[in-house]
């Protein structure tokens, strides 16, 4: 019991010297007529700092909700519309190529020969 009570003496010797000194070295702020507007200022300009912050959550906060709202429209059956990619790769060979289908085809043939 007595070696606790000598380590806790000398731990707050040691802490009370620690804040003799940070007062020596920062000294002790001298409140006055301006203190509480300086105050503010630092506040303020702190404050100032974050708007490009919260411009930026905003940003990605309405591109994410852009995303989820575009993934659930194409996740929904039929919303992916019937237009130009209606049919499976199967079906697109099946029909065939477009040139194979023509009734007349020429060959271009240069204008020299």
């Amino acid at each position: 019991m007595e070696k606790m009570r000598t380590h806790d003496n000398s731990a707050e010797r040691r802490l009370e010297a620690l804040f003799k000194s940070y007062r020596e070295t920062c000294g002790a702020p001298e409140p006055g007529a301006n203190f509480m507007p300086q105050v503010w200022e630092k506040i303020e300009a702190r404050q100032s700092v974050f708007v490009f912050g919260r411009l930026t959550r905003a940003f990605v906060t309405a591109a994410m909700a852009l995303s989820l709202a575009m993934a659930a429209y194409l996740a929904l059956p039929g919303s992916a519309g019937s237009g130009f990619y209606s049919g499976s790769y199967v079906e697109a060979l099946a029909v065939g190529d477009a040139s194979e289908q023509l009734d007349y085809a020429e060959p271009a043939a240069p204008d020299d020969i």
